[in-house]
């Protein structure tokens, strides 16, 4: 959600955090600011209610000063978006920026009204800024303050805190949120998200969890919760300005959706040959843990969910494993039964999605065959925390809407389910045939791309609509599911998604001559059931737009819209028709002139609960 920048050199700083903010508006927020600590040993701080264009307005007109500080973008939890709850918060001295939740601010609120601090914020934050004051003010240095601060605090945290009365310093902490060190020459950098950094470092330090780390131009050094210095990796990253820039698209989602050919086949690269899923791509341990492998369960959130639906199907035909899909946000708090021989797949696009983490957390106190995560962000901390991983190799996804993540987990998942079917006894012919269709999703996805414009035009249909229905049947309900989630998130019409045989259990009621109804129809073995539930919606006067294979025998007419799509089979499927509903929600939403990279009260990466 939040993003947090922070820079100290030697040089003005003002600009990079600026720049860093911009870098990770696709987290959503809804205010920013930055605080600097002058050459006069005082911190000069600027807030706006609403984009980072007008903090860099703001600080273009009126220029801030400063070879260090640190700048947010907030997403409300505590505290409406104002002005007055934007971070940085400040206490005399010290100015704090701040990503996740502190369970007890009621309690420290308390505690340091009672001391004669004044709050000027509805904020969870602005407690731990005043607790380094008084901390600082009972004679504590900044590094001493923040190892007595963060043993008081409660909650998750990422944290990076500057004081007036020693500059050219910056404090950070992490607890439960992400956050990163960059490595520069006579100057360093911090952010809740290397894509922040990319612009000034490629070497990046992260922080594990429990860590505290001090950084002044000379360098860094990374404590333990204990206090004591720890060693912790450098990393060279791959990611490069321009991965992270629109290039020629008009929004980072269009650009995300047409990438999806390539995301597909790099993800895909390297991990099959000779028509058979490598199981070394899994690395090392995979064939010491699959063979203890019984069954599957898979946790995760939002569209990541989706893909598990999916994969369900897929496990349970044709690998014959029992698979368990659940979200994570509930996975925990119902005391779950994890059988022994469980492999535990968590699915995410960050790696940082906190629900997922603690459900894998909880899981880890179980018996396992072992954890797999399948995720788009390699230094993530899903990623550190499993037995085994599988990269999607998506590339940076800054739309809050997510698209190649979708499919490219998808392409994981079936992966994954091949050599458990392989281990199960899948006929060789049958993997070769199933790994053949994998190789050729990307080109079908080029098709489905080429219909770009008439997909344009479809939209025209849906800007002036209210509700929507989408139908799906076996793997295809959750495609539908996850189409009707595209929709409703960047154009903000009500969409529902059912099972086509759930129509006449009542959301058939709905059906009239306002509502559209768009049905995913592969040529597949259930598509004379899906024929049958869509005459149930023709003769109720309902319109239809139907997404159907060229060989499935559907014709446009009067009522009935054809949407012809290229032939796949039952793990491709899923895949190509999720590309012409990305395609038909951000046309809509363009046509309704919405926010379609960050939709109102949503946020890219959910690192609180």
């Amino acid at each position: 959600m939040c993003g947090i920048v922070g820079a100290v050199a030697q040089r003005d700083v003002a600009p990079i955090l600026i720049e860093g903010l911009q870098r990770l508006e696709y987290r959503g927020y809804d205010s920013a600011g930055l605080a600097v600590l002058n050459g006069t040993r005082h911190i000069e701080r600027r807030r706006v209610l609403g984009k980072v264009v007008g903090l860099r307005k703001s600080v273009e007109e009126n220029p801030l000063h400063g070879a260090s500080g640190i700048a947010h973008t907030r997403w409300a939890t505590h505290g409406a978006p104002a002005e007055r709850n934007a971070h940085p918060h400040v206490s005399n001295d010290v100015a704090v920026v701040h990503n996740g939740i502190i369970e007890n601010h009621e309690e420290l609120r308390t505690e340091l009204k009672a001391k004669g601090f004044e709050f000027t914020s509805d904020t969870d934050t602005e407690v731990v800024a005043h607790l380094v004051q008084a901390l600082m003010q009972e004679g504590l240095n900044l590094r001493a303050a923040m190892l007595a601060a963060v043993k008081r605090i409660s909650g998750a945290y990422a944290l990076a805190v500057i004081s007036a009365t020693e500059p050219n310093r910056i404090l950070l902490a992490r607890r439960g949120s992400p956050l990163a060190i960059g490595v520069g020459i006579g100057e360093m950098f911090a952010a809740s998200d290397a894509t922040a950094l990319v612009s000034v470092t490629s070497r990046i330090v992260y922080l594990d969890e429990g860590d505290l780390a001090e950084m002044t131009t000379d360098g860094y050094v990374v404590f333990d919760r204990d206090g004591q210095p720890v060693i912790r990796k450098e990393h060279l990253s791959t990611l490069n300005a321009g991965a992270v820039d629109k290039g020629e698209y008009r929004h980072f989602m269009q650009k995300e959706i047409f990438e999806q050919p390539l995301a597909l086949a790099n993800t895909l690269q390297g991990r099959t040959a000779d028509g058979r899923v490598l199981e070394a791509c899994l690395g090392p341990r995979a064939a010491e843990l699959l063979a203890r492998v019984e069954r599957v369960r898979i946790v995760a959130c939002g569209t990541s969910a989706h893909a598990g639906m999916v994969a369900r199907y897929w496990f349970e035909q044709f690998a014959k494993v029992p698979c368990v899909v659940e979200l994570a946000s509930e996975f925990r708090y119902r005391d779950p039964v994890i059988e022994a021989d469980t492999l535990f797949i968590t699915v995410s696009q960050s790696g940082e999605t906190a629900d997922t983490l603690e459900a894998l957390r909880h899981a880890k106190t179980q018996s396992l065959a072992g954890s797999l995560v399948i995720c788009n962000a390699p230094e993530s901390t899903l990623v550190r925390e499993s037995d085994i991983t599988l990269m999607t190799h998506a590339g940076p996804e800054r739309s809050v809407a997510s698209t190649k993540a979708f499919t490219t987990q998808l392409m994981a998942l079936a992966l994954v389910m091949l050599l458990l079917a392989r281990r199960n006894g899948l006929p060789e012919a049958e993997e070769r045939r199933y790994v053949r269709g994998l190789e050729g999703a990307a080109r079908a996805i080029d098709d489905v791309l080429k219909e770009d414009g008439a997909l344009q035009e479809l939209a025209e249909r849906f800007m002036h609509r209210d509700h929507a229905l989408f139908l799906g049947r076996g793997p295809m309900y959750p495609v539908a599911m996850e189409g009707a989630l595209k929709l409703k998130e960047i154009s903000y019409i009500h969409a529902e998604a059912y099972a086509a045989g759930e129509l006449k259990h009542g959301p058939l009621a709905l059906v009239d001559e306002n509502m559209p109804v768009i049905a995913v129809a592969p040529n597949g073995h259930l598509l004379e059931k899906v024929k049958s539930n869509l005459q149930e919606v023709k003769a109720r006067g309902g319109e239809l737009y139907v997404f159907a294979d060229r060989q499935a025998g559907f014709a446009s007419e009067p009522g009935v819209n054809v949407i012809p799509m290229p032939h796949g089979d039952e793990l491709t499927d899923p895949m190509i028709y999720t590309v012409p509903l990305q395609l038909l929600a951000y046309h809509v939403a363009v046509l309704k002139g919405t926010d379609v990279d960050q939709p109102r009260n949503l946020a890219k990466s959910v690192t609180v609960e």
